[in-house]
């Protein structure tokens, strides 16, 4: 219960932080989609480059946050020197990428599409080099306890971001006649997204003065670098399919639809998908928190049942939070441009592939723990062509439904390879079938919301949030000794 506790206490602080941030952050999507027109296809623009710089971002990093969290715990090794060669390791190889992409910055832009805005794919390359170098440091973070200052790093991201986005969006626009206002240009939104992104980036970094003062060069050990890519490259190709499950439908459907109209699909699918983006929020929360929790407390003869708890609960939550969001989906849609709702069908389908990758993160932990890695790479290869295939075969014929729907069945295959090896290989004691009783109730209460959808839009939300309250009732009653436990400390403390 204490490291449930712990655990608990962790997720809600990096919750804040990827929560409150990505929340202010999602505040810019209304802004994007009300000033940038889906027949522009500049929003798609924005989702394309986005989609490459994450996938980018996972190599540039190559598994080295985890490889660091694993040589951390491990007894006999120094923590310094692991820090140092981590960090080392991803600075040298984003800087050598920099350097490449700047080099031959005409054919890499002409291969993704935009030969005519080359400063597009400059400003965003030096972004993801440096989130690569920061990923070392937050992870440093993460290890060594301190949530807080985490939190405040990422908040001045999104603080910084939201004031200049704002700016360029809603005030510059009534001052452009002014002297001093003469750079700018309406017609250079898509530019300036990515520049303040760059700005942004660079002024964080800042941030992290002390632990760059305990990167030490001396301290770079190549036998543990070696050690460390032994372990960390298996990690790599997990990460590259992992990834680019997440974002090959943004990366292929401007391939599969070429020309204007891909851009414009990409653009609409995008802005709606942003939506379903609280399942990332949820999942990133909890892995900020459960991977460090993990490793340091894998020789914990309980930590089995732990895993097997947690992952129940972060069902649980998750499947609150898919019918929240359906629930008010009605309200939700104008957070998006009147343009861009067309798309609204696909949320859905995108919140449910959502908690499958979490589902399929929670299980991963057998492989990382036993040491068997290239077994993550195998499986979430095997999903990334199931996806792939999906998008090849039907965006050509449906458009960007596909995409939502190669996300669902990815991860769908991820999940269930995952569970059934790793039961084999390294067994949790993971509650199944109260899991899939929650995500079968879950699916008949959304049922419920599409087939009884009374004309009056209030209505709709007094027998919509009657149904979001069955869910909570059923949750409460299943784990109400979790919730007895929880009041009785709760009147303890009164008293």
């Amino acid at each position: 219960m204490a490291s449930l506790k712990r655990l608990l206490t962790d997720s809600v602080v990096y919750g804040l932080s990827s929560i409150v941030g990505r929340f202010l952050n999602y505040l810019l999507v209304p802004v994007y989609t009300y000033h940038i027109s889906a027949a522009s296809g500049g929003y798609g623009v924005v989702t394309n480059v986005y989609a490459y710089t994450a996938l980018l971002a996972v190599i540039l990093t190559f598994g080295m946050e985890t490889t660091f969290f694993y040589y951390s715990n491990r007894e006999g090794v120094d923590r310094r020197k692991v820090f140092s060669t981590a960090l080392g390791a991803v600075g040298t190889v984003a800087a050598v990428f920099l350097l490449l992409v700047m080099l031959f910055i005409g054919p890499v832009s002409a291969f993704m599409g935009y030969s005519d805005h080359p400063e597009y794919i400059r400003a965003m390359a030096i972004v993801v080099a440096i989130d690569a170098f920061q990923a070392i440091l937050f992870a440093r973070l993460r290890r060594d306890g301190r949530p807080w200052k985490f939190f405040s790093l990422k908040m001045a991201f999104i603080v910084l971001s939201m004031g200049l986005n704002l700016f360029v969006f809603l005030v510059a626009p009534h001052w452009s006649h002014l002297p001093w206002m003469a750079w700018y240009d309406e017609a250079s939104n898509v530019k300036y997204i990515f520049y303040i992104n760059l700005f942004c980036t660079a002024v964080v970094t800042l941030g992290f003065f002390k632990e760059l003062k305990d990167f030490r060069l001396s301290d770079f050990n190549v036998p543990l670098l070696k050690q460390m890519l032994k372990y960390t490259w298996p990690l790599l190709l997990l990460g590259i399919v992992g990834i680019f499950n997440q974002t090959a439908d943004k990366i292929l459907l401007p391939r599969l639809l070429p020309g204007e109209e891909g851009r414009v699909q990409l653009g609409i699918y995008g802005a709606c998908v942003k939506i379903a983006m609280l399942m990332a929020l949820i999942t990133q929360a909890f892995r900020y928190a459960y991977e460090p929790f993990v490793f340091g407390g894998q020789k914990d003869k309980h930590s089995k049942e732990t895993q097997a708890q947690a992952t129940k609960y972060f069902v649980m939550f998750t499947l609150l939070a898919f019918l929240a969001v359906m629930c008010y989906i009605d309200v939700l849609q104008y957070f998006i441009g009147g343009d861009y709702r067309e798309a609204l069908p696909a949320v859905p389908i995108v919140m449910m592939a959502e908690i499958l990758m979490g589902i399929y993160f929670n299980l991963s932990f057998w492989y990382k723990l036993t040491g068997q890695t290239w077994w993550g790479a195998v499986m979430s290869a095997i999903g990334c062509a199931a996806l792939v295939a999906v998008n090849v075969v039907f965006v050509p014929k449906v458009g960007y439904m596909a995409c939502a729907w190669g996300g669902l069945v990815g991860y769908g295959v991820c999940v269930l390879l995952s569970y059934f090896i790793g039961q084999r290989k390294y067994y949790v004691p993971y509650p199944v079938w109260t899991i899939l009783g929650y995500m079968a109730l879950a699916h008949v209460l959304y049922a419920l919301t599409v087939v009884v959808h009374p004309e009056a839009l209030w209505l709709r939300l007094v027998w919509n949030t009657t149904l979001l309250l069955v869910y909570v009732a059923v949750m409460a009653y299943g784990e109400r000794r979790l919730v007895a436990q929880v009041i009785g400390k709760l009147k303890h403390r009164r008293q």
